[in-house]
This record gives C-alpha cells, sequence and structure tokens, in this order.
C-alpha cells in the first residue's frame, strides 16, 4: 500500500508530499505523480508520470490498496472529465480510499468554482470506492498579486464589498491533506475546510502595508468599474468576468464561513493572515 499524491509538482502537492513526511509516513511509502517528476528528486520518494489527460499513466501509478489523494485539476472547464478518469482507474485498480480536493459547500454553493467540484463529488460518490471530501476553502496566497499592487500604488482595488474571507495558508490545507490520507477514521467524512478567521480587506490592506513598509488602503470598485480595469489591463472578457464573479461570490459571504474543521484536523490554528503574506511577499 501506498500513499499517492497527484498533482505532486504543483505547488499544493509538493507541501502534501512534505507533510506526509513530517508526520511520519516512510518515503518509501509515498508515490509523488505529476507530469515533472525532476522537480520531485529531493524529497526521496517515490515517483510516477500521472497526467490527467493521459488515463493509461493514471492506471499505471495505482495499486491495490493505496490511499490516492485527487489533487482537483487546475484547469477551469476540463476538470470533470480528468477527475473522473482518475477515480475511475482508481476504482480499477482497487484503491482503499480516495481523498479528494473539493471547494466549500460544493454541492449547494453559488460559487462559481461550485459545479465541477459538484459533479467530482457526485461521481465519487457513485463509484463506490470509500472516500474523504476535504472541501479546501481560500488560500491566502491567492492574494499575492495585491501585495505586489499595494507595494506599487498604495492601493488594492478589488469589487468585494465589505466581504470577508476566512482564508488559511497553503501549507495549512496540505497538512490536512496529509493527516486525511493518513488517518482511516475519516473515511466517509466531507470537511469544510477554512481558517479560523474570517478577515475583512480593509485588514487585508493593512496587513500588506505591514509587509510592504507603506500606507495601503483599500478601494471598492462596483463590478462594472473592477471589469474595466481588468479588461484595461489586458485581461481578456471571460477571464475578467470570471475573476469579478467570485469577487461577487466573496461579497455574498460564500468564502466567510469558519467551521473549526481545519483547525482541528491539523492540530494547531490556522496560519494568521499577516504571516501568510509574509510568506508569500
Amino acid at each position: 500500500m501506498s500513499y499517492v499524491v497527484t498533482g505532486a509538482t504543483g505547488q499544493l502537492g509538493r507541501l502534501v508530499v512534505s507533510a506526509l513526511l513530517e508526520r511520519g509516513a516512510a518515503a518509501s511509502d509515498i508515490v509523488a505523480t505529476g507530469r515533472k517528476l525532476e522537480s520531485l528528486a529531493d524529497l526521496g520518494v517515490s515517483t510516477a508520470v500521472l497526467d490527467y489527460n493521459d488515463p493509461a499513466t493514471i492506471a499505471a501509478a495505482l495499486k491495490p490498496g493505496d490511499v490516492l489523494l485527487l489533487v482537483s485539476g487546475s484547469e477551469v472547464g476540463k476538470r470533470v472529465p480528468q477527475h473522473v478518469a482518475v477515480i475511475d482507474a482508481a476504482k480499477a485498480a482497487g484503491v482503499a480510499r480516495i481523498v479528494y480536493t473539493s471547494a466549500p459547500a460544493a454541492t449547494t454553493s453559488a460559487l462559481v468554482l461550485a459545479p465541477e467540484h459538484k459533479a467530482t463529488e457526485e461521481a465519487l460518490v457513485a463509484s463506490g470506492v470509500p472516500f474523504t471530501i476535504l472541501r479546501n476553502g481560500w488560500y491566502t496566497e491567492n492574494y499575492a498579486a495585491q501585495i505586489a499592487e499595494g507595494r506599487d500604488t498604495g492601493s488594492i482595488s478589488l469589487s468585494v464589498g465589505d466581504g470577508r474571507v476566512a482564508s488559511a495558508s497553503r501549507k495549512d490545507f496540505a497538512d490536512a491533506a496529509a493527516v486525511a490520507l493518513l488517518d482511516d477514521s475519516l473515511a466517509g467524512q466531507v470537511l469544510e475546510l477554512s481558517g479560523d478567521y474570517a478577515w475583512t480587506f480593509d485588514e487585508l490592506a493593512a496587513a500588506i502595508a505591514g509587509i510592504v513598509g507603506r500606507d495601503v488602503t483599500y478601494t471598492r470598485l462596483s463590478p462594472d468599474e473592477h471589469t474595466a480595469a481588468l479588461t484595461g489591463a489586458g485581461l481578456d472578457a471571460g477571464t475578467a468576468g470570471f475573476v469579478v464573479a467570485l469577487d461577487g461570490n466573496i461579497r455574498d459571504g460564500l468564502l466567510a464561513v469558519t467551521t473549526g474543521d481545519l483547525s482541528r484536523i491539523i492540530g494547531r490554528p490556522t496560519t494568521p493572515l499577516a504571516e501568510g503574506l509574509a510568506a508569500v511577499a
């Protein structure tokens, strides 16, 4: 039996491999998979090529009894067939359990990111393979661009209104994934993972100010103003619309929920906003 981590060449997957090692998993029991395996050489674990778009590579990486982490794909619009290909291969291989990184309240939320995760969760349940679903909230690292904006302009401009975000660091979510892989008692559970505190964007601006060493304010844009600013900066209309829709979700409170599940399963408080931003900077 191995702990198989998909997307291990990505930012979250690599941190999961490190977290498994930190929590006592033997390197020989970990299989880190992805498309550019040379980046994993320093971790000392087994590796295997696994491409979500190539079912043969998925099947070759899995064995009976494995516990599989399915890190959601990064290609919006292509995730469902990619995820289903992994689930089908895992079922055929006889894996013991699948741990999936989903989105907050995926089956009921109006979050623009939710539909693909909802479809994946439904496919996972229908497969009959034991599972643990980790509904990952927002990464603090998602605001790296705002650090640069605050440094350059003294302002961060968004259309989130007075919304709040209960973010946590990517390391926090990686620790949770490692726990879920190692702890069979989490089988059958759906965990809503988020930071311990839902911060405001005025607080985000203040945290950025502390990092960049200048006053930074939060400028509230209307959705139309935000769309115009993004397209004026060179984003295509589809991407700009997606970003503005996400800000609308935040404005509506969809990323402000704090359940305590994340800090409970990792055994420590989640990383505070300022600390998480400083690590990015």
